[in-house]
């Protein structure tokens, strides 16, 4: 076993090397540039939202009040009509990246985290580079990619977004894990 208070370095040194990673992959103008398509009509829709005053939150429509609602043939047409529509609404704001890139780098370190807690309880402070590599890797591996995948199952999310997401995952993974493998105490 390894105490985790061995292990803060490749914690921190990991969470900066993926969150420079994730920068450069994110700003890369071909990789992530088609996840979300212009929207046609983007400025009448925006200009019909905009009256409503929808609050910030998720929202999915048409939405049943219960299942006994949701059996019915007008609910059943409300769905055949459509549109069928998924939306986040965010509050109106000024953009900027300040909160989301924080947010984004303390849950690099919370994955880095509970990479090494596992890594660390089962692993020696002698354990080869190659050990650890495949502990940490799988751990941050589950962290970063997996749990995308039910976006696509349950909400359609488009599976080329979940695909790129999970490749992105992996490199992060392996980017954690060889820090982690390179700076494991001995």
């Amino acid at each position: 076993m390894t105490a985790l208070t061995a292990l803060w370095l490749p914690i921190l040194v990991s969470a900066v090397i993926v969150f420079v990673a994730s920068s450069i992959i994110h700003m890369a103008p071909l990789w992530h540039k088609s996840d979300y398509p212009l929207l046609p009509n983007q400025d009448a829709i925006v200009d019909a939202l905009r009256p409503l005053n929808i609050p910030p939150g998720d929202y999915f429509v048409p939405r049943a009040r219960d299942m006994k609602e949701m059996k019915t043939p007008e609910f059943a047409q409300k769905m055949e009509r459509g549109p069928v529509v998924m939306m986040t609404v965010m509050p109106n704001r000024k953009p900027s990246m300040s909160r989301p890139l924080t947010l984004w780098f303390i849950y690099i370190v919370v994955v880095s985290f509970f990479s090494a807690y596992i890594a660390g309880r089962a692993l020696a402070p002698t354990a080869h580079y190659l050990e650890v590599f495949r502990f940490v890797g799988a751990a941050s591996f589950l962290s970063y990619a997996l749990a995308l995948w039910q976006m696509s199952i349950w909400y359609n999310r488009a599976l080329s977004m979940t695909i790129k997401s999970t490749v992105d995952g992996l490199i992060y993974a392996l980017l954690t894990a060889g820090t982690f493998g390179w700076l494991w105490p001995r």
